[in-house]
């Protein structure tokens, strides 16, 4: 792959983050039940991060990491077995407002298996989408509650999210296929 060009370094994916913060907490100021779930991987640090600036905000969340291997509809027999991850989901969903959150929104297939592995784990009164970057390309129809950036890609373009703990910077850049 070829570097195109960094879209967000650290201070813009912060001040992204902190702008979603305030719009989760004015969307769902009349919901005393709100829960963050990170799609591993990187949802799950970005989803860290958003706790942090909600909570001081004033307002405490619970907090879930989701790994949507087994719901993904691009498994097949025939490919070596997948690779699972630990769901962590201390709490009960049923009933709260369940926000995921994901580095880039793509095809939107992401994100339907996390909702059908959150639904699986019971039936919240309200799941919200929360993306860092979406890059369109849509084949679902999937839109996000919350957007850190739009980034309009061409087909051959890869969308790069750098952040701790598997990369030492935080950053997002473009790259060519």
């Amino acid at each position: 792959m070829e570097f195109k060009s960094t879209i967000m370094d650290s201070g813009a994916v912060n001040r992204a983050l902190a702008r979603i913060s305030h719009e989760i907490i004015e969307r769902n100021c009349d919901s005393g039940d709100i829960c963050l779930v990170g799609i591993m991987r990187r949802g799950a640090p970005l989803a860290d991060i958003l706790a942090a600036k909600i909570k001081s905000l004033g307002i405490e969340t619970e907090i879930g990491y989701l790994d949507i291997t087994l719901y993904r509809d691009d498994l097949t027999e025939s490919v070596d077995r997948p690779k699972l991850k630990d769901t962590k989901i201390e709490f009960s969903v049923t009933g709260k407002t369940v926000i995921m959150v994901d580095d880039v929104l793509f095809t939107g297939r992401t994100a339907r298996a996390a909702m059908d592995a959150i639904m699986s784990l019971g039936r919240p009164a309200k799941i919200q989408f929360a993306a860092l970057i979406d890059r369109g390309h849509r084949e679902l129809p999937i839109v996000a509650d919350y957007i850190g950036k739009n980034v309009p890609t061409s087909s051959n373009e890869v969308i790069v999210v750098n952040i701790p703990p598997f990369e030492k910077d935080v950053s997002v850049s473009i790259w060519q296929k």
